[in-house]
């Protein structure tokens, strides 16, 4: 009998899965994570289906990470261009030294 899913390619190697995942979006990636693990939860597909769509789901969530990973990264580059509001505003007493050069 057969099932009313097809069957996953499962001779593509993690490297052509990611290849196949790379032009998602973030939230593309992820609606179809949400998707996959809701399948595989039923547990209703045949062994060799829910490993290949495990292998597709850990594509997916290495393509998540790696969006998630350039936004910390951009973030961090942001955060570094901008003036530290500690280091360029402090509070001026009227003089032009520090409380090191007072004695």
């Amino acid at each position: 009998m057969m099932s009313d899913h097809a069957a996953p390619d499962t001779t593509v190697t993690p490297a052509e899965l990611d290849e196949k995942v790379a032009g998602l979006s973030y939230e593309e990636a992820r609606s179809r994570l949400v998707e996959i693990v809701a399948q595989l939860e039923q547990g209703a597909l045949p062994l060799e289906e829910s490993l290949a769509l495990w292998e597709v789901g850990e594509a997916l969530a290495r393509r998540c990470q790696a969006w998630l990973d350039g936004a910390r990264e951009r973030l961090a580059a942001a955060g570094a261009s901008a003036p530290q509001a500690d280091e360029t505003t402090t509070p001026s007493s009227g003089t032009d030294s520090s409380p090191e050069d007072e004695s």
